[in-house]
């Protein structure tokens, strides 16, 4: 007899949708069993003890004993037709309270030492994540890390905490080499970094008022560099054999979170110390992949992660390292810039140009914090404010924009001829500022009662040399490299701009004297010298015979 055909049209797809529906609502009513369930058995474990209900080891023995049915149970119902939600959900419920027997035992009751209880943890840890791999269930996993992590601070709220936490993080390493769990990272990796955070926010305010304990905020960086390891180490072997895990990439930011924070806790050199090592690692780690002709065995999109959580330990760095003078700020930031864009310059690499000029920008808003335009116009705020420092870090700006001028030319698909104008326009007003903070700074601080506008004076003058030699260089180069020759010009017109426009609209109504005499005498050859070498030029270029057309003879 021939075979019936299968049910077609609309009371087929009515049915399998229906049957859609009933699988979600059993998922949800299983993931509700298992956290139920969990809930008693941390009742059990601990609301029993504080009722009177049952002894200490009645109480642990049944917990266990409970937990060890569930497994069995959920192994059963698993190879079972239909029993694949059931199963997973009953085992992810024993192995979870398996879990939180061991912290229970350790950290409530304290009946086994520390280390012999995360290791037993450890194991239960790698049992339930086997399962999850042999099964093939992502779900099953997550259920055990996150039904232990989330309830483990109901048994214990101390450091031992944190190391059960960091436990379950590294019990999923095993897993993500092997699964593309995305959900697991996150699962694994949020628990122990939102653990340390808080518990760091706590010891700041506890050291606040009470002077904290060293014990516990040593516990919490040596917990928080456990969790940075633990991730770097992992999402290193998870983009090795999958280069394309994103959220592996992302977990090593999250996890160096919990040092940056943990480093606050501590004086202004060991947190310089500990953000610095952090910040060498990671932009070590960075340059096997980012700098051409590095042979790296990790994904881009981690070194790049790797780099930018680097930059971020490195300004701490500079920040806590000069917290307590705030003008050695700028000199920070500017030759931290300076190294990544000479980096940049040499590697011809982006990421390091980037980051260099991010860093040059932070110094430059924190130096017009310091120097900002009304304190450079007054000398009273100029003497109180400015200082040798100032000048320094003047002078060290004047060299990252130097840097970037020579930088960002170089770099690949960044030789518009548009980019490098606006860029020689920026360092040009960059340097206009700088040159004037370094000529008042040290005006004002060696100068003497005249020393506000002698440096007033001098600056006027340096940003006239300055244009000057623009313009000269630009002139020269005017039929070999016209390119070359537009951007100098254009630069040296405005410097030139701005000085005369300085010239009489700030130093002819505050200098006096011989000074304003000298600024104005300055100045005025300078520009007799340009103006006159101008004109030279463009009468070369125009007096210059045109080339022969091919064909064409002398006459």
């Amino acid at each position: 007899m021939p075979m019936p055909m299968p049910m077609r049209g609309p009371g087929r797809v009515a049915r399998v949708a229906w049957w859609q529906r009933e699988g979600v609502i059993s998922r949800v009513l299983a993931v509700a069993g298992v956290g139920v369930t969990l809930v008693g058995v941390l009742m059990l474990l601990v609301l029993a003890a504080q009722a009177g209900f049952f002894g200490p080891v009645a109480r642990v023995v049944a917990g266990g004993a409970l937990s060890v049915v569930l497994v069995g149970l959920g192994w059963r119902v698993f190879g079972r037709p239909g029993g694949r939600v059931g199963g997973i959900a009953l085992v992810a419920t024993g192995i979870a309270g398996l879990y939180l027997d061991v912290v229970a035992v350790t950290g409530y009751y304290r009946w086994i030492p520390g280390g012999v209880g995360l290791a037993v943890a450890l194991v239960v840890a790698l049992v339930g994540v086997g399962i999850a791999m042999r099964w093939q269930s992502q779900p099953l996993a997550v259920g055990v890390v996150l039904g232990a992590a989330v309830l483990s601070p109901a048994l214990t709220t101390e450091l031992m905490l944190l190391g059960f936490l960091v436990v379950l993080q590294a019990a999923g390493v095993p897993v993500q080499m092997r699964r593309d769990w995305p959900v697991l990272h996150v699962a694994r990796t949020l628990p122990v970094v939102l653990a340390v955070l808080g518990m760091v926010v706590l010891s700041g305010i506890d050291r606040a008022i009470s002077g904290g304990a060293a014990e516990q905020r040593h516990g919490l960086l040596v917990a928080a560099i456990a969790c940075a390891v633990v991730g770097l180490v992992g999402a290193l072997l998870a983009v090795h054999r999958r280069s394309g895990d994103i959220t592996a990439s992302i977990t090593v930011a999250l996890t160096a979170l919990p040092v940056l924070a943990a480093a606050v806790l501590f004086d202004r050199v060991v947190s310089a110390s500990i953000t610095a090592v952090l910040a060498t690692v990671l932009l070590g780690l960075a340059a096997t992949v980012l700098i051409p002709g590095r042979a790296g065995g990790i994904a881009r999109h981690t070194a790049l992660v790797a780099a930018l959580t680097g930059a971020v330990a490195l300004l701490q760095t500079c920040t806590v390292a000069t917290g307590g003078h705030p003008r050695l700020m700028p000199t920070a930031l500017f030759v931290v810039g300076l190294a990544f864009l000479g980096v940049a310059a040499v590697s011809r690499t982006r990421v390091a140009a980037g980051l260099g000029i991010a860093f040059a920008l932070l110094g430059g808003l924190v130096m017009l914090a310091i120097a900002a335009p009304e304190t450079l116009a007054l000398q009273q705020l100029a003497e109180q404010e400015l200082d040798i420092a100032t000048a320094v870090a003047a002078v060290v700006g004047l060299g990252v924009a130097a840097m970037v001028a020579w930088a960002v030319p170089r770099l690949p698909r960044c030789d518009d001829s548009a980019l490098v104008t606006g860029v020689w326009i920026a360092v040009s007003i960059a340097g206009l500022y700088y040159v004037l903070v370094a000529a008042v700074s040290l005006g004002v601080s060696l100068g003497g009662a005249d020393g506000f506008i002698v440096g007033h004076s001098l600056a006027t003058i340096v940003w006239m040399v300055a244009a000057t030699a623009s313009l000269f260089y630009g002139l020269r180069r005017l039929a070999s490299s016209p390119a070359v020759a537009k951007v100098c010009l254009v630069s040296g017109l405005l410097v030139a701009a701005a000085a005369l426009a300085k010239l009489f609209l700030f130093d002819l109504a505050t200098l006096s004297g011989l000074i304003r005499v000298t600024a104005f005498l300055a100045v005025g050859i300078l520009l007799l010298l340009t103006g006159t070498r101008y004109a030279r030029a463009f009468a070369d270029a125009t007096q210059t015979p045109p080339t022969p057309q091919p064909g064409q003879g002398n006459p």
